[in-house]
């Protein structure tokens, strides 16, 4: 994060700028993990388990 702040004072881009792709890249990397892990599980995946860190989100079609 230390890089990116300042490489962009450096090159004359605005610290707000880089600062809300830095917490948007985290944002995405974060709900794409849980969405990998709330999905179907790959082929060897299959016997794995869920971490405790993620939660589980039903879809529509699961019955409680």
């Amino acid at each position: 994060m230390v890089l990116l702040l300042g490489a962009a004072a450096e090159s004359g881009l605005p610290v707000s700028f880089v600062l809300v792709y830095a917490v948007g890249f985290i944002a995405a990397v974060g709900i794409g993990s849980i969405a990998w892990y709330n999905s179907r599980r790959p082929p060897g995946w299959e016997d794995k388990n869920r971490p405790d860190f993620v939660p589980k989100v039903k879809s529509p079609d699961q019955a409680d």
